[in-house]
């Protein structure tokens, strides 16, 4: 067949071929496969392996490390190989010789068995004992352990790190969990070399540090247990997964595919024609990542929304609640009288979204009731089967601003962020600042991005953390290069002015023409507000209604044409520190000149 495509499902113009699987790996090179959670140390592990063997034996080493999108806190994955013969394969294992699993959430979300061979060896990091693995691990999971006749082991290495003093740094223990069970090195061999490798990486910061991580090469030795699983697991029932018609037809047919690792499965019909992708889907990935959560302390809240302000991922939001909210509201709703003007007759209360939370503490840090915390970090498992159905509910009532300042903290805080869920680092610094911008000017926003993190955890496929409001509006996002973006932004707002200057030209026309009388009160007023952003709304939408019906010809035929100028855009030109000081500096300075 000629104009032939591989590696894609081509199911719009059917040139894709099918490619059968082949296992090329020549003998003697044994492959190990990590799953990680960015920032949990695994990857740096799996470097100091490679550096352990290669140093240390005859063995050839060759490293891959995979990571998503979601800075720290994303997935990881680790591809290792070693062997007595040169190693030339330049592509991702597809057949694994071992399987650690790193976090214990991730048996539910990824298929981590898929590329494990008969007899392999999977290791679980998990609290749990055999019992409560029966009730944890998807059917599917089981089916694979027990079908392929796996070596089973796991660890409570969470336990380990904070027994010692790591917190969740447990990259040393399964590190340790992998030399006992890989047998690249005879094993008193490599627990020395892990040792001596902890001195010399930890030693500057003090006998302490050093000591913590060698107690935990030892305790993980101790505590490592294989598990002997039921026979039955063969035939383990396998779970539908539950339909949810509420989730838009792509995260289900695209972005849930892809957050499972399995994007290279979808087929060329999934995707739009444009390619485009929808706003507004980070709220439905729910990575349940953070350890611990937030609680909200009613009876110590002094209402000054200042958790809310510094979140960096909008997942602890003010909400006001009638009487009849809080009365149709799921159980646990707990709301006391909201203070400040605006608010008569209505219930405060603080929601978190737990399975969007990072557990980064922010919150629970700036608080500042006085006789106590009003946010306590609790265990995100004590938390989710109450404050799951909470979110929900109070997401869908109506945002209430009160008559609070908007330009306030307490004010901003009560409207609706239009950057949720991102993909940014557990206590990010630079998402609260753009986070409170979209509170503020949002809905009319348009921004010029500067390639770097804003765009790692704005602009990353598939789920996009850049929300609309009720009416659909909201920020306008576009990536420039690294070093043009003052430019690329300044030419934004050159070429939308001249548009509303001709914009404003028109209606004079049409005031000349003559309208009716209303139109012509709306125009005239909305000519003296052309530059306040807040004004000019109300009147485009007073404007547009007064327009919908009537005969629209010549001038006004035009000015209905633009209408989406009407409004006052905010215009902004968004980057780090390394495109605004260094490499985009001249650009800036030449536009704030």
């Amino acid at each position: 067949k000629n104009h032939f495509t591989v590696g894609i499902t081509d199911d719009v113009t059917f040139t894709s071929l099918p490619v059968e699987h082949i296992d090329a790996t020549p003998e003697g090179i044994r492959r190990f496969k990590f799953w990680g959670l960015g920032g949990d140390g695994t990857v740096g592990a799996n470097k100091d392996a490679i550096k352990i063997i290669g140093d240390n034996t005859d063995l050839y080493a060759q490293g891959y490390f995979a990571y998503d999108s979601k800075k720290s806190g994303g997935v990881t994955v680790s591809h290792l190989r070693f062997g007595n013969v040169p190693i030339t394969s330049t592509y991702l294992i597809d057949v694994a010789d071992y399987v650690a699993c790193h976090n214990p959430s991730y048996v539910d979300k990824y298929d981590v068995l898929a590329s494990i061979r008969e007899g392999g060896t999977f290791v679980l990091n998990s609290p749990w004992d055999i019992e409560e693995m029966d009730r944890r691990l998807p059917g599917h999971m089981k089916r694979t352990i027990a079908r392929k006749h796996l070596e089973f082991y796991n660890i409570d290495a969470v336990s380990i790190a904070q027994e010692v003093g790591l917190g969740g740094r447990i990259n040393m223990i399964m590190q340790t969990v992998f030399f006992k069970l890989a047998q690249v090195l005879p094993v008193d061999e490599a627990v020395g070399l892990l040792k001596d490798a902890i001195v010399k990486t930890y030693g500057k910061k003090g006998d302490e540090i050093v000591s913590m991580n060698q107690r935990a090469v030892d305790l993980a030795l101790e505590r490592l247990e294989r598990v002997e699983y039921p026979g039955e697991w063969a035939d383990a029932p396998v779970e539908e997964p539950e339909g949810d018609s509420e989730r838009p037809e792509f995260v289900r047919k695209v972005a849930d595919v892809m957050n499972r690792q399995e994007g290279d499965a979808l087929p060329v019909s999934a995707f739009t024609p444009g390619g485009f992708f929808p706003p507004a889907t980070t709220r439905y990935e729910k990575r349940g990542i953070a350890i611990n959560v937030p609680e909200w302390q009613p009876d110590l809240c002094i209402q000054c929304n200042q958790c809310a302000f510094v979140c960096p991922h909008a997942v602890i939001r003010p909400y006001l609640v009638t009487e009849e909210e809080a009365d149709a509201a799921p159980e646990g709703f707990v709301g006391i009288k909201a203070v400040g003007p605006g608010t008569e007759g209505m219930l405060f209360r603080i929601q978190i979204s737990p399975l969007d939370c990072t557990g980064c503490g922010n919150c629970a840090d700036i608080c500042p009731a006085p006789k106590a915390k009003a946010l306590v970090m609790r265990p995100l498992d004590t938390q989710t089967e109450m404050q799951v159905p909470l979110h929900d509910y109070l997401s869908r009532i109506p945002v209430r601003t009160s008559g609070m300042g908007k330009y306030t903290i307490k004010g901003s805080q009560f409207r609706q962020p239009l950057l949720e869920f991102s993909g940014a680092c557990a206590g990010c610094g630079e998402t609260p600042y753009v986070k409170l911008i979209t509170q503020l000017f949002g809905d009319r926003m348009i921004i010029a991005n500067a390639t770097g993190c804003s765009s790692i955890w704005g602009g990353s496929a598939p789920a996009v953390p850049w929300a609309v409001n009720e009416k659909g509006h909201g920020p306008a996002w576009a990536n420039s290069l690294f070093e043009d973006n003052a430019e690329y932004g300044f030419g934004m707002f050159l070429g939308t002015m001249q548009r509303r200057l001709r914009l404003a030209d028109l209606v004079r026309r049409a005031l000349e023409e003559g309208v009716l009388p209303d139109l012509a009160v709306a125009f005239r007023e909305w000519l003296d507000a052309f530059s306040d952003g807040d004004r000019s709304k109300d009147l485009s939408a007073r404007i547009i209604d007064l327009m919908e019906g009537m005969d629209r010809r010549g001038t006004l035929a035009e000015i209905w044409e633009s209408r989406d100028l009407l409004t006052k855009p905010s215009i902004w030109i968004i980057g780090g520190d390394g495109w605004a000081y260094d490499i985009g500096y001249g650009g800036l300075d030449h536009v704030i000149a």
